[in-house]
């Protein structure tokens, strides 16, 4: 049978509780997904920009977002939002 508090922080004595971080403002948010996506898009661009040169704009628009949403929301968002996490605990503690 599994213990029902595994899994979470158990409190001691000696253990410091962890400071709870609320979700970002409008303005952090923001600045989190020009961080993801303005290195994304300009890596995508370099990589497969050339072999899309000749094709359509809404195309080639259309492949560079199809191939980037993905990378930023499964990739580097989730890193991003950690990051912050950590960054605004460490200040309270």
């Amino acid at each position: 049978m599994s213990n029902p508090t595994s899994g979470r922080a158990t409190s001691s004595p000696t253990a410091r509780p962890v400071p709870v971080v609320g979700p970002p403002t409008k303005h952090q948010l923001a600045l989190m997904i020009w961080i993801a996506v303005f290195p994304t898009l300009t890596v995508l661009n370099l990589t497969i920009g050339p072999w899309l040169k000749d094709s359509n704009p809404v195309l080639r628009t259309f492949v560079l977002a199809t191939v980037a949403v993905p990378i930023v929301i499964y990739g580097l968002m989730p890193r991003l939002h950690r990051a912050r996490g950590r960054l605004l605990a460490r200040r309270v503690a």
